[in-house]
């Protein structure tokens, strides 16, 4: 007589290295620990071990999207599933302690109880190739604003004679002098040390917008090719829709109702009425580089939508400040950007393109 295979939840805390596994049964008592190496050996082993506990009914695992983005696409091809755990909060660490194998049970134990109950997103498709291009733009964005600061720094502090002559150029002109310049001279002279820098950071300017370029041509076709209808909708470009993309992920299934991707883009109201007041507040939670991305579209449309300014100037009539009537709109381009991210022609060349290998 065989005996049947009991219920186990695994719970995995993910480090650069070593990933630290705990299992529990279905009544939370603890099984076994293991740490387990960061590569394709380490991940068989890890799947061998969790099989040879018993049925394994979900596994719960911290750090999804940093140092456990490609266990988790391993165990969810190998039929796994993979619930995305946050990190205790401080008061339960300061309660029961803090090391490798306590997190590890007590991102099983977050299964268990049902407190982690988040799908991570797949990473495995042309959502995926956007982040990773959009991080190299981002950086380098990042960095021609630093240089124009520098720029701008250094022609304050420069000697007279150079300031006069750069003092008031718009960027794109002082860029251009400063780096068509040829500084002669000796280095230790404050005027031919600050030429040199200024011709040095102009040449790094160009370089940065150069490639920033490069980025777009890049990202547009793929965004387009992602979310066509996504694309098209009014006031929204390229970089906007990129950061949606990237925030839905390539799964964007995973999110359960349009509320949920508006909490997801802290664009949801929260409610902040006490006594006889009765209001809400905006939401400083979630992504806020999606957040971000929303208030851009409903700026652009603030301007060029008619319906945006007719809702616009309703509202201001009726006595609501501007904050209030944006945190209203960002909520209603978040349903309508839902839609269109779970829509059928949404993230359709990704699925066919898999289903397909």
């Amino acid at each position: 007589m065989t005996v049947p295979e009991i219920a186990v939840i695994g719970g995995i805390d993910t480090h650069r290295d070593v990933h630290q596994a705990a299992v529990i049964d279905s009544v939370g008592r603890h099984l076994d620990t293991q740490s387990f190496a960061t590569n394709a050996a380490g991940y068989e082993q890890l799947l061998a071990w969790l099989h040879s506990q018993g049925e394994v009914i979900a596994v719960g695992m911290e750090g999804t999207g940093a140092y456990g983005a490609e266990l988790a696409r391993f165990l969810t091809t190998n039929g796994i599933t993979v619930v995305e755990v946050d990190r205790p909060d401080r008061r339960a660490r300061r309660a029961h302690g803090k090391s490798d194998p306590i997190d590890a049970y007590a991102a099983a134990t977050a299964v268990l109880s049902g407190r982690a109950s988040g799908t991570p997103k797949s990473r495995d498709g042309i959502v995926e190739a956007i982040r990773a291009l959009r991080l190299v733009r981002k950086s380098a964005v990042k960095a021609r604003t630093q240089t124009i600061n520098q720029i701008r720094a250094l022609v304050v502090t420069a000697p007279s004679a150079l300031r006069d002559k750069l003092r008031g150029l718009p960027t794109s002109p002082l860029i251009d002098t400063l780096a068509r310049t040829r500084p002669t001279g000796d280095l230790a002279d404050p005027s031919c040390a600050a030429k040199t820098a200024l011709r040095r950071l102009a040449r790094r300017y160009q370089t940065l917008q150069q490639e920033i370029k490069e980025a777009d041509a890049d990202l547009a076709p793929l965004v387009s090719r992602a979310a066509p209808s996504l694309v098209a909708l009014s006031g929204v470009g390229t970089e906007t829709a990129g950061q949606l993309l990237i925030t839905a992920g390539d799964n964007p299934d995973r999110l359960r109702s349009e509320a949920s991707f508006a909490h997801l883009c802290a664009a949801a109201p929260v409610p902040a009425s006490s006594g006889r007041t009765n209001r809400h507040r905006i939401n400083r939670g979630g992504d806020r580089h999606a957040n971000s991305a929303l208030y851009t579209i409903v700026l652009v449309r603030m301007r060029h939508d008619e319906r945006t300014r007719n809702y616009m100037a309703r509202r201001t009539a009726e006595g609501m400040s501007t904050k209030d009537i944006m945190r209203c709109l960002k909520r209603f381009v978040a349903r309508e950007i839902y839609r269109h991210l779970v829509s059928t022609n949404t993230l359709n060349t990704t699925g066919s393109a898999r289903a397909g290998s």
